[in-house]
């Protein structure tokens, strides 16, 4: 057997390693998050019951020719149950040429919590973390509260994130639950809801329960103004802006909670084009990511952390190809 018979066999070994390694890892993770799936049963029950003096909250919506959906999303913004006389909803009109502003302009008149933010000329579609960095500045609230123009939450999702912010001081951020709303119109959205329930099952929740780690999502999630004011807002060339802020997040010293009864309801690609034109985004920004903070990661203040991040750049790893070639 030659040098090169052998190193080939060794590579094979470890691969098979590797392989099987992330395999049973996935397998733990899901036990765990089964584990935290019964705990956050007890824990919103819990949180019902418990008297709060929830802080002032601005919600923050990019809007970007959103005519299709925005009504539906502000109706829901306005029937969540929070103070009223401490919710402002700013939609962020990201240089829409439809209808998007209009629409928000109605709501505004009717509604004093709704505010129309137009992005100043020739500063639109620049990308959702430039609009929410301006958008931040008309903020007035203690709390910032993030959803998608497509997004429907549950009437209490804001009350239990926000709750779970004031009652635990170690937490920055708090994220929920996402379900497809369009996951019974082809077999491509099918497809994604199961995915996407899989992904919070075990990644998010199992994480959380396991290492008490999550990830900021693009959607339904809270976050203290005055961090975000301190970490300077979104990284404006990452693509992924969720995922790189909850890095810096966890490097500020604070952690982020996955609570699994906020839920929030959003569509999802129904067309395949669409479909690869979002996971190459994500690959794309994720490997952003990676290498931003790859160097760093022997620095980490939390190791597990660290660990979480090599994990993921293996796993994005198996999407370089998608990454190269579209």
């Amino acid at each position: 057997m030659n040098s090169l018979e052998i190193d080939l066999s060794f590579l094979f070994v470890v691969a098979v390693i590797i392989i099987w390694f992330m395999i049973g890892y996935q397998f733990v993770l899901t036990l765990y998050g089964y584990w935290n799936f019964i705990r956050s049963l007890k824990e919103k029950q819990k949180l019902d019951g418990e008297k709060i003096d929830y802080p002032s909250c601005t919600i923050l919506i990019p809007a970007h020719n959103e005519e299709t959906v925005i009504t539906a999303t502000i109706e829901a913004m306005t029937k969540l149950h929070y103070p009223e006389d401490k919710l402002q909803i700013i939609v962020i009109n990201d240089g829409s040429t439809d209808r998007t502003k209009e629409i928000i302009e109605h709501y505004a008149s009717i509604d004093k919590r709704v505010e129309l933010f137009n992005v100043p000329e020739g500063e639109g579609g620049k990308g959702k973390s430039r609009a929410l960095n301006l958008g931040i500045k008309q903020a007035k609230s203690d709390v910032i509260a993030i959803y998608d123009a497509d997004n429907t939450p549950d009437p209490d999702a804001l009350r239990y994130l926000v709750a779970n912010l004031v009652l635990h001081p170690e937490l920055g951020a708090v994220l929920g639950k996402f379900r497809t709303v369009n996951k019974n119109v082809n077999m491509l959205t099918r497809f994604i809801n199961i995915e996407t329930l899989s992904f919070q099952s075990m990644l998010q929740a199992g994480r959380w329960q396991m290492h008490n780690i999550a990830t900021l999502p693009g959607t339904n999630f809270v976050m203290w103004a005055s961090l975000i004011k301190k970490l300077d807002g979104w990284d404006e060339e990452a693509l992924t802006e969720d995922s790189e802020l909850s890095i810096r997040i966890y490097e500020e010293g604070y952690k982020i909670k996955f609570i699994p009864y906020a839920i929030t309801y959003e569509q999802e690609p129904e067309k395949w084009k669409v479909w690869v034109k979002q996971r190459t985004r994500w690959v794309r920004g994720n490997n952003y990511v990676i290498g931003k903070f790859f160097k760093e990661i022997p620095k980490f203040k939390n190791k597990r952390l660290g660990f979480d991040l090599l994990l993921y750049a293996f796993s994005v790893l198996r999407f370089l190809y998608c990454y190269y070639y579209f």
